[in-house]
């Protein structure tokens, strides 16, 4: 739908709105307005004629309107503008690149007053005065104008990015350059167009309501997985890619083997042996996120706000805690629960939990293909392609062990076909995007990782990703004559690639246009619609309690936390020792950076000081 209401501010001659006008249909309304007064424009022949043509039109013209105060210019119903123009905004003179900085960043907070809520603000800046990548040479950052940060310091994401051609409106002509009667130079020159963010806010863990058994239990949701919890993107009718890659997988292997999708709720932990569980052991409940159950006897239907929050397909609950404890609680912490009416449980870290449950379940069936899909959590380091939560589908087959290795090249034969399948496609679009599949035998001898080299993510280095694993058992107490196999997959990372979705955390985004992108029986590469997103550098150094063995992992996890995952990097920069005191100092270089919202050295500064007492708190060190 072509824009209603457009405002041009910072017009000179007026040569761009009397040339835009022109190009425009009966219905489009344009208000032109300029910083001077009329009387310093009566000697400009140019403007005049201008002014005229804009006359002739209906054009609304107004003079000694600051771009930087729009809301005293506009009245209440004046407002709610389509799209706002401002073309090689200049202080004037020989104003140096911080007093643009600040004359951008006070236009854009001005913006936010009068622009419609789906609306977009257009600037043109001169070559390299942007400081993005898509300036072409680019500047280094400290020598540009940073118009994407001074964008996000008003709300705004850049959504796109193109040269700026004065041939699309004929006649324009840009003046003013250092205040004079002088074009600016305009070639390389590029129309950066900005879009509202969600707001930015300081988001408060949820609460839940679970139902185990007759009883209710409510729960706050960790604070590393704000807004991941009960998101539904499996589930019809969503059309989120990783339900779209889910069945279209499925789909394909459902073609070799007969398929039993099984519903993703076992909430409980069988005990008994956990042999085939080679991604679950006692060593990997450091990295399970541990939440306390409250007996909640409420009769609210939900403590959320919304419907009740349904999570048994979350929860994998120990019924014994002499089975399996939380590493990092001692006894009295337990006795301490108990007295209250908790229960310590642990977010299931992968669906390998569930296997014995399916493979002694009564309805089991060898030869089948038994499909299990859902969510996962893992505490991770902050890397490019590790992710505290993700999609999980796991894929069961039993079949006589006599027949293993048949088996075994039949399955990973259609698995690759199957991969192969949704990683052409974009290519066959005619994407130059490209990808190819891996099976990695391990040292034990029986597994495989699936290794994915691909070029999907703007670089002309392949990179490899683990996207799932293949695992091998014949570890079962019913089915004694029987081996399984196991397939693992990441659908997130899956998704990724299919269309070339760079950050992992757009997956999870709230912002409507992330599924816009996604068109039903059609896959595309992705564009996202926040473009060069401006990152912020903060290091921290701290001394280490010689008590205490320093956690790295809560490290990462309490910086994803605080940061509400807008910590992209933790570098390691360096190791002290006190000549004297021996007492150890570790210094770390945090990197910020947002993939969908707009993220101001304001906020991060925040973050970064509340980041200093959170691993004061939690970690028992002492920030320097």
């Amino acid at each position: 739908m072509a824009p209603r209401r457009l405002l041009l501010v910072g017009e000179g001659n007026f040569s761009f709105a009397a040339a835009l006008s022109e190009t425009l249909d009966a219905s489009a309304r344009v208000t032109a307005t300029c910083l001077q007064r009329p009387a310093d424009l009566a000697r400009d022949p140019v403007a005049g004629e201008n002014l005229q043509r804009l006359r002739e039109r209906g054009t609304e013209v107004r003079f000694g309107v600051d771009c930087t105060r729009l809301a005293d210019a506009f009245e209440l119903h004046q407002r709610e503008f389509d799209r706002i123009y401002f073309n090689f905004p200049h202080c004037g003179r020989k104003a140096g690149v911080a007093k643009n900085r600040e004359l951008l960043a006070k236009f854009f907070q001005s913006c936010k007053d009068v622009l419609a809520e789906e609306g977009e603000v257009h600037v043109a800046l001169c070559r390299g005065q942007g400081g993005t990548p898509a300036d072409k040479p680019m500047r280094e950052w400290h020598n540009s104008w940073q118009v994407v940060a001074m964008a996000a310091l008003g709300g705004f994401i850049l959504s796109d990015v193109h040269p700026f051609s004065c041939e699309v409106v004929p006649g324009y002509k840009c003046t003013g350059y250092r205040s004079q009667d002088k074009s600016f130079h305009v070639e390389g020159a590029l129309n950066h167009i900005f879009t509202r963010s969600l707001p930015f806010e300081g988001s408060q863990p949820r609460i839940f309501r679970i139902k185990l058994g007759d009883q209710w239990f409510s729960f706050a949701e960790p604070d590393a997985l704000v807004g991941k919890l009960n998101r539904g993107f499996l589930e019809a009718p969503s059309c989120h890619p990783i339900r779209t890659i889910n069945e279209k997988l499925i789909a394909e292997l459902g073609k070799a083997f007969p398929l039993q999708r099984l519903k993703c709720s076992f909430p409980f932990l069988p005990e008994g042996s956990t042999s085939v569980l080679t991604s679950w052991n006692c060593d990997s409940l450091s990295a399970a996120f541990w939440i306390s159950l409250c007996e909640d006897n409420s009769n609210s239907e939900s403590l959320t706000g919304g419907t009740t929050q349904d999570m048994e397909d979350f929860l994998v609950l120990f019924s014994e805690f002499s089975l399996l404890k939380d590493p990092g609680r001692d006894s009295k912490e337990e006795a301490h629960e108990e007295i209250y009416g908790q229960t310590k449980v642990c977010l299931r870290p992968s669906l390998l939990v569930h296997v014995q449950a399916v493979i002694q379940g009564p309805d089991f069936l060898p030869g089948s293909l038994h499909v299990l899909s859902g969510p996962v959590f893992r505490k991770c380091h902050i890397l490019p392609f590790t992710m505290p939560a993700f999609h999980e589908t796991l894929f069961i087959l039993g079949f006589n062990k006599n027949l293993k290795d048949g088996y075994l090249q039949s399955l990973l034969g259609h698995l690759k076909g199957a991969l192969d399948s949704l990683l052409i496609q974009t290519l066959l679009e005619g994407s130059k995007l490209s990808s190819s599949v891996e099976f990695v035998f391990q040292p034990n001898g029986k597994d495989y990782i699936i290794n994915v080299k691909s070029h999907n993510f703007g670089s002309d280095c392949a990179k490899d990703l683990i996207i799932g694993s293949v695992t091998t058992s014949v570890t079962s107490i019913i089915h004694k004559d029987q081996c399984f196999m196991f397939v693992s997959m990441n659908l997130d990372l899956l998704a990724m690639l299919v269309w070339g979705i760079s950050d992992w955390r757009m997956l999870w985004t709230f912002d409507h246009r992330f599924l816009k992108n996604f068109v039903p029986g059609k896959i595309e590469p992705f564009k996202s619609y926040s473009l060069y997103p401006p990152c912020y550098v903060h290091d921290i150094s701290f001394w280490l309690d010689e008590k205490k063995e320093f956690d790295e992992l809560e490290f990462h996890t309490v910086a994803r936390a605080v940061s509400q995952d807008t910590v992209i990097s933790i570098q390691f920069l360096s190791r002290f020792q006190h000549p004297k005191t021996q007492q150890v100092s570790l210094c770390y270089r945090l990197t910020y950076q947002t993939c969908d919202k707009a993220l101001t050295p304001q906020q991060v500064a925040s973050m970064q000081s509340r980041f200093r007492k959170e691993i004061q708190q939690r970690l028992h060190v002492t920030p320097r």
